[in-house]
């Protein structure tokens, strides 16, 4: 319980975040352009620790996340501008990975983008209390277990617990412990693909592995500040699911739609950074 119910942040550093923006300060007129920053590395996805639940739950080698620095101030009312400057750019064409629908290897996206989709994410949480229900409505143990039921299919995935039952099964007792709009959440979607995983995925039988990458990978991903007024600790990140078209239909995060699926686009509008966070359903890396 201690860990479910630790703050995610304390007191954060704004040095980086000030020389950060002022070597961005670079002020185009017109659109956004944006630049690759491959010496951004994210931990919270290669630890191996990490790697190794990754491996279990078929994730290893289909997830990715990297980051891209932009030049314009960003408001979130032009999301849509902003993410279809990003396709076109000219430093994200190349750069920008996603897996192949017949190969399985990392690919750019080598085709025009038409149109794009940018669905807001909310993200608020501050604390992983916030998955504390689980432990109130049975759903997992005292002691950390996860509650098995008896199998039954929501088409892909088995569903052989009480975990699952609530993520997935929206006619199950104990669905609403999660509202609506927490489920809409960035941090609660995060953990979500963490528990389902991809096509060979090893199920947990403790929720602690789940928590506990979430948590990582929620942190590496998003950017908080400590309001001057209030002294409380605030996320300052937008974040916003994306998808992307062609001439022929989807092309981006995959030419395929499946629940595990997906590319979130996690916006610091102070330091002018951009992280993306891909993943594609499939086989994971074995070995």
């Amino acid at each position: 319980m201690e860990t479910a119910a630790a703050l995610l942040w304390k007191r954060p550093s704004l040095c980086a975040a000030k020389t950060e923006m002022a070597a961005g300060e670079l002020g185009h007129s017109g659109g956004y352009y944006f630049r690759f920053l491959p010496q951004k590395t994210f931990q919270s996805l290669n630890t191996p620790e990490i790697t190794s639940r990754l491996r279990q739950w078929s994730m290893l080698g289909r997830i990715k996340a990297q980051a891209f620095g932009f030049d314009q101030t960003f408001q979130v009312y032009r999301k849509d501008d902003f993410v279809m400057a990003f396709f076109k750019d000219p430093n994200v064409i190349p750069n920008l990975k996603l897996l192949s629908d017949s190969s399985g290897q990392w690919i750019t996206l080598g085709t025009e983008v038409k149109k794009i989709e940018a669905i807001n994410v909310p993200c608020t949480q501050l604390s992983m209390s916030f998955f504390n229900p689980l432990y109130d409505e049975d759903i997992v143990r005292e002691n950390g277990h996860i509650v098995k039921c008896l199998d039954s299919f929501c088409d892909p995935f088995l569903i052989s617990d009480e975990l699952r039952k609530v993520l997935l099964v929206e006619d199950s007792e104990k669905y609403e412990v999660f509202s609506q709009p927490d489920r809409e959440e960035f941090l609660f979607c995060l953990f979500k693909h963490l528990c389902l995983g991809g096509a060979l995925c090893q199920y947990e039988d403790v929720l602690n592995p789940y928590l506990e990458t979430a948590k990582l990978v929620y942190k590496d991903l998003v950017s908080v500040r400590k309001n001057p007024q209030t002294k409380k600790i605030q996320i300052t990140s937008s974040v916003f699911k994306v998808t992307a078209y062609d001439s022929v239909g989807m092309c981006y995060p995959s030419t395929k739609s499946h629940e595990q699926t997906f590319s979130y686009f996690i916006v610091d509008p102070i330091i002018r950074h951009v992280h993306v966070l891909y993943h594609c359903y499939g086989v994971g890396e074995m070995s």
